[in-house]
């Protein structure tokens, strides 16, 4: 895994061989390239083993969620629970294995969308067990693991409207929440032509629901997994429905440092062994085919599952 060899050692014998070359570049030259080699060096290392450590100190820090059911979140009893938290333990389960420890201590901590990158960077969790998309902007900072879930931006509407796409929403009244990326991927739409809605904001999705409800609008649109929760919370449930194609494509992963591969092929090989054996449909029943809430697998999931990939968002 890593040689007994101190890495500042190392990377300092590369730079003192570099200098010592024989041949007509100059002196500032030969500098120059040992020091471009140097750094290139500090930056193909991981700034954190993350292996060595968990080896080292038996233990594995994971980052939660307080409230981000059904993925991630604590429960009354101070518990971390949820979607995400399930796959990190299978995780968790597949360090100890291949880490060939006689025992793995979990240790959870609690982050936010705001911090978790952070703390990730920074070493104080070793993973991000949330609700987190995968997007070009964080794959910035952050590596992704395979993608875990999908979901997107569809429609919310009365199934007494026939409202079955956006299509039929040319002239109609459609509610957003304001500041989400519905409300910005609608923006973007209509200023193009396309689909001529109206388009009002709303200040909570309980307030966009409530316009559907009452008429004021023909659809709510939103991300899925918030518009199924919100039918199965509603008085009768049966009157709605999630409509229309996915106008965004979503996926969710677990995040992890970027840079460090050896890390990242461990969480992987843990993941595609839970898609393989079947074990995630259990998993994914378990949180989104209950009595609160039914998401069914859309087909974009069931392809991450058969073909394991790190894809980011759409658009």
């Amino acid at each position: 895994m890593t040689s007994s060899r101190p890495a500042h050692l190392a990377v300092a014998a590369v730079a003192c061989a570099f200098l010592s070359l024989p041949g007509g570049t100059s002196a500032a030259a030969d500098t120059a390239q040992a020091a471009a080699t140097l750094r290139a060096a500090q930056d193909a290392a991981p700034r954190i083993d993350t292996l060595k450590r968990i080896r080292d100190t038996a233990t594995v820090t994971l980052g939660v969620r307080a409230a981000s059911a059904p993925f991630s979140y604590v429960d009354a009893q101070r518990e971390p629970r949820g979607y995400s938290i399930d796959l990190c333990m299978k995780v968790a389960d597949a360090l100890k294995d291949a880490l060939k420890l006689p025992r793995l201590d979990v240790r959870f901590v609690v982050v936010t969308p705001a911090n978790a990158i952070a703390m990730l960077e920074d070493g104080r969790i070793d993973l991000e067990c949330g609700s987190t998309i995968n997007t070009r902007a964080r794959g910035a900072d952050v590596a992704f693991a395979y993608t875990t879930f999908v979901s997107g931006i569809r429609l919310l509407a009365r199934k007494a409207s026939k409202v079955t796409g956006l299509d039929d929403l040319r002239g109609k009244t459609v509610v957003v929440v304001h500041g989400t990326p519905a409300a910005e991927l609608l923006r973007r739409m209509n200023a193009s032509g396309a689909p001529g809605v109206t388009l009002v904001e709303a200040r909570s999705r309980a307030e966009a629901f409530a316009a559907v409800a009452g008429g004021r609008a023909a659809a709510f649109a939103s991300e899925d997994v918030a518009l199924y929760g919100l039918i199965a919370g509603a008085r009768r449930p049966g009157d709605y429905a999630v409509v229309g194609k996915y106008l965004s494509i979503d996926p969710r992963a677990i995040m992890l440092r970027k840079g460090d591969p050896a890390f990242e092929r461990v969480v992987d090989r843990a993941l595609a062994q839970t898609f393989r054996s079947g074990e995630i449909r259990r998993i994914h029943a378990r949180w989104f085919s209950t009595r609160e809430l039914t998401v069914p697998m859309n087909d974009y999931l069931r392809e991450a599952f058969a073909v394991p990939t790190t894809y980011p968002a759409f658009p």
